[in-house]
């Protein structure tokens, strides 16, 4: 018998480091069962076969939140992400129909002043959300991230409705977007049924999402790299056109829609509904949390993520829709055209009114990449989430099949049959069964940006009555505890407001189908959480803090290690100079 090759693996190397203190032989033979490695067709049908894991030998008397934080830590997840993914999918990933498409109605509603202000106001909201999801995913990369943070220091029946509000709001999303898509295209072909092109981009995103998450990873990098591209030139293009660049002579416009038609289009009531709608339009930013546990070393990768959603926000929803608000009236009649997605797009309008022939095709390009960018996106979000409520036992075991990819397999061909659902796009009902669908997940994202600043409320709670303190942290939220406070403030704000609308809807009598197609989220909810409190007979509201884990799943175990390192990186950082110093805080 041949000696035994064996590896030298570290807890360190795992997070990225190259520090192999405390680290195990592992045997390689064993590792690889002994078999010389597979190739061509072989190894791409083994890839599909279950991935191995070790069984846990969880000790039963632990609670559900200390079984589920073991579970989603061990998890089989591939973890190819790099560095670039993820920062490419926190500068790009939530660009799609909000900013694109969304804002058109949003800037009829309220009025360029509206449509501003209820923009800046939930991105502070957002900025502070994502800040908190970072300083979790940090310290805690698992599985199905802030999905099972609910479950670890709320309440389980909590963590139960919120995993599955937010698994809902993914599954219905790939066929909505998937329409829309094809919808684009009728910019240029207005004879053939939309149907057509639904087949193709349905193939185009099975075909993807079987790359698994390194596919997933470099569409959304080309996907999110030609949106970024795509609003900066819109961004140099505005100002021109403002100053009065327009080749067809518009002249100078400057603040003249401001004054005429004027800066609010329905007083207070419009830009209330703006301030709704804006929160949709920042749907899916917190993805870059999510993929963090499928990311090679989250702890380098996620803060210089989230610090990406400042600029974001900023360059790409402020300045845009500032401009956006500056180049078309609010009473331009085109930016409620409901037959034609692209045409209600204000940027589109932008273009054709400054009499730039070309360019508007090209901006209808841009838009259907975002369209199935978000499609592409929903494969990934749902499927993660299924595979993290499987692993907690909140979910059919079924759903937490991870292949030897590293792919939650049946979470994503799940995904992919409720996709099929874009077919009906040849239905003449098909209007009706989407505006359901939608309805079904209209405020998930209110609940889901909520809920994580609730944990980083309760996480923080927890380390002060157990005697600890944020010194432990690899990357502490930049917000900080005012933020977390400040996001659920407004996530809080917001329900309250959709309900209003929901109630008395702008420009309508109240009426039952439009109280439940703006607020069936809720009931669908509570529906969830009494149902889970039911079956389980758990009465309990919430985690004490002093019982709230806060070690498993931990990355970094040994603390005064931790605390040492912190402490150094600190110290080189004060050492640099002052633009670096900024920049570190930004970027």
């Amino acid at each position: 018998m041949p000696e035994k090759e064996l590896n030298y693996i570290t807890s360190r190397e795992i997070a990225g480091s190259d520090d192999k203190e405390g680290g195990v032989y592992i045997d390689a033979f064993d590792a690889q069962d002994s078999q010389p490695p597979l190739k061509g067709w072989a190894k791409f049908k083994d890839g599909f076969k279950r991935a191995d894991t070790d069984a846990m030998g969880i000790d039963p008397n632990l609670s559900e939140a200390e079984k589920i934080a073991i579970l989603t830590a061990n998890s089989p997840l591939s973890k190819s992400l790099k560095n670039r993914h993820l920062q490419m999918i926190a500068i790009g990933g939530s660009i799609g129909t909000g900013l694109f498409v969304g804002s058109g109605s949003s800037l009829h509603t309220g009025g360029p002043a509206g449509l501003i202000i209820a923009y800046i106001l939930i991105g502070t909201m957002i900025y502070c959300t994502v800040q908190s999801l970072g300083e979790l995913a940090v310290t805690f990369p698992v599985a199905g991230a802030f999905v099972t943070y609910n479950t670890r220091f709320i309440d389980p029946s909590w963590g139960f409705a919120m995993a599955w509000n937010y698994a809902m709001q993914w599954l219905v999303v790939l066929p909505l977007e998937l329409v829309a898509a094809a919808v684009t295209i009728k910019f240029w072909d207005t004879t053939t049924n939309s149907a057509a092109f639904v087949v193709i981009f349905y193939v185009l995103i099975i075909a993807i999402n079987f790359f698994g998450v390194r596919g997933y990873g470099e569409a959304e990098f080309i996907f999110s790299a030609i949106k970024v591209t795509a609003v900066i030139g819109f961004i140099i293009l505005g100002i021109v056109l403002a100053a009065g660049g327009s080749p067809n002579g518009r002249g100078y416009i400057g603040g003249k829609y401001w004054q005429h038609p004027g800066a609010f289009a329905n007083g207070v009531k419009g830009v209330i509904t703006v301030f709704v709608g804006a929160a949709f339009a920042f749907a899916g930013t917190e993805l870059v949390g999510l993929a963090s546990a499928e990311s090679s070393n989250p702890r380098k990768s996620l803060p210089k993520a989230c610090k990406q959603v400042f600029w974001r926000i900023t360059l790409f929803y402020v300045i845009c829709l500032t401009l956006v608000g500056i180049l078309v009236p609010y009473d331009n009649t085109d930016l409620f055209d409901a037959e034609n997605t692209a045409s209600a797009s204000p940027f589109v309008i932008a273009i054709k009114l400054g009499g730039i022939s070309g360019l508007p095709s090209v901006m209808n390009v841009v838009i259907m990449i975002a369209v199935l960018s978000v499609g592409n996106s929903s494969v990934f979000g749902s499927s993660r989430t299924l595979a993290a409520l499987a692993a907690s036992n909140q979910a059919p075991k079924i759903f937490g099949y991870i292949d030897r990819q590293g792919r939650p397999l049946v979470g994503i061909i799940v995904q992919l049959v409720i996709g099929a659902l874009c077919f009906l796009a040849a239905s003449p009902k098909q209007n009706l069964v989407f505006n359901w669908l939608l309805a079904l997940s209209g405020l998930s994202s209110i609940f889901t940006w909520g809920s994580i600043n609730l944990c980083l409320i309760r996480f923080r709670a927890a380390l002060r009555s157990q005697g600890r303190d944020t010194g432990e942290l690899p990357f502490t939220s930049q917000a900080g505890l005012f933020g977390a406070y400040w996001g659920m403030l407004l996530n809080l704000v917001v329900l309250c407001l959709q309900f209003w609308i929901a109630v008395w809807p702008l420009h309508t009598k109240p009426n039952a189908e439009d109280f439940f197609m703006n607020f069936l989220t809720v009931p669908v909810v509570l529906v969830f959480y009494c149902g889970h409190k039911l079956y389980t007979k758990n009465w309990k509201l919430y985690y004490k803090a002093n019982e709230i884990d806060i070690d498993t799943g931990r990355t970094d175990l040994d603390l005064d290690l931790l605390r040492q390192e912190i402490a150094e990186e600190k110290a080189i950082m004060r050492a640099k100079p002052f633009y670096k110093r900024i920049y570190h805080v930004f970027c």
